[in-house]
């Protein structure tokens, strides 16, 4: 069985899970610092809560936040990072046995999302040399090492005032204000489930779970469109397309996420091949819902074939998601194939608030 992220109270969790053992040896306690066990104990007398990703194995990554930091960051060459008020990644680890399956990529997202949403100006985390994959991916989203603290730990931190938005991945899980068009795209449902596991829908049961592409932020899509009205670097809304038989499609097909395009490529045009199938299968790695042979099948018989990677930003949630009915009704649906859509800033706001999300908070210098 698949497993997922929940949040859980300490006090629920399985301390003596061999997944502790690590961090039981990294945070031994010393005369300066508390140990791993004494801290867990106290979190857990204390009600406090931590995102978890368990399946029948037992645990397979840990998060802890503490949004309400606000101490002087010492350094060990002597500098201090002022006193101000940030959100700390205290904990994060992830299992051995998932290595190259991408939970670590969500656990990131889920991370950054709540930093988002706290509005806070900074987020931090200490890590040490060898966690060389965890390093890996706090630079590729963005974070940025200041120094060693006192303890030997690098210093990572992400400021929303300083964001490369020339990549969407450092910038994440913010848009830039410079962008002027977004566009759509529509997926069916079953498919939808599983590439989109956080965006929730009301009364609707998401069951196609594939660890890798669930959790990951990255996400491939592949179809064979005519034309496309999105570019990389614009954000393009996700529409999940009801296949269903009861009820109507008008209010069960829903806008409910948004993206940034951060690749497209033409692997087929007119039955001419510009990528080989191995080329192929290596720019969609394990981020795609269909497994090798569904792949194969689509390369050898379909005549055209594009494959569009997006970056996963954010999500209406269950009771927020925007149906065809409402587009319809307010302008967003401009009658052709939503991959033909482009949709101007105001539109794409106007939707990114029907969805109930704050678009201050979320498209920012």
């Amino acid at each position: 069985m698949a497993g997922k992220f929940q949040r859980k109270c300490f006090s629920e969790i399985n301390l003596d899970d061999p997944f502790f053992d690590s961090l039981k040896a990294d945070y031994p306690g010393t005369a300066n610092s508390t140990g791993f066990i004494t801290w867990f104990r106290k979190k857990a007398s204390s009600g406090k809560t931590a995102l978890v990703f368990e399946d029948e194995l037992g645990i397979g990554a840990f998060i802890n936040l503490k949004p309400d930091e606000a101490e002087e960051i010492q350094l060990a060459d002597g500098r201090g990072l002022p006193k101000v008020v940030r959100l700390k990644i205290t904990t994060i680890k992830i299992d051995e046995r998932y290595r190259h399956q991408r939970i670590g990529e969500g656990a990131i997202g889920l991370t950054l999302w709540q930093w988002r949403d706290l509005g806070t100006n900074e987020i931090y985390v200490t890590v040490f040399d060898k966690h060389h994959t965890l390093i890996f991916l706090l630079e590729k989203y963005g974070f940025n090492c200041v120094g060693k603290n006192i303890n030997g730990e690098k210093v990572y931190i992400k400021d929303r005032r300083n964001l490369d938005f020339s990549d969407p991945c450092k910038a994440f899980p913010f848009i830039g204000k410079q962008v002027q068009y977004a566009g759509c795209l529509a997926i069916d449902m079953e498919y939808h489930d599983t590439m989109f596991a956080f965006s929730d829908l009301a009364n609707t049961l998401q069951e196609r779970i594939d660890v890798s592409v669930a959790n990951g932020l990255k996400k491939v899509y592949i179809g064979k469109p005519y034309s496309l009205a999105f570019r990389v670097g614009e954000p393009v809304l996700i529409y999940r397309k009801y296949t269903g038989t009861v009820g109507s499609p008008g209010y069960k097909s829903v806008i409910t996420t948004y993206c940034v395009a951060t690749r497209i490529e033409k692997i087929k045009s007119n039955g001419y091949a510009r990528y080989s199938f191995d080329e192929f299968l290596g720019m969609i790695g394990n981020k795609s819902v269909y497994n090798e042979n569904e792949l194969r099948t689509k390369y050898d018989t379909w005549s055209s074939l594009t494959l569009i990677e997006l970056l996963y930003c954010g999500y209406f949630g269950a009771g927020n998601n925007v149906n065809w009915k409402w587009l319809k009704d307010n302008g967003c649906w401009p009658g052709t194939h939503p991959m033909n859509f482009r949709y101007t800033r105001e539109q794409f706001e106007k939707i990114l608030r029907e969805g109930n999300i704050d678009v201050d908070n979320v498209i920012i210098d």
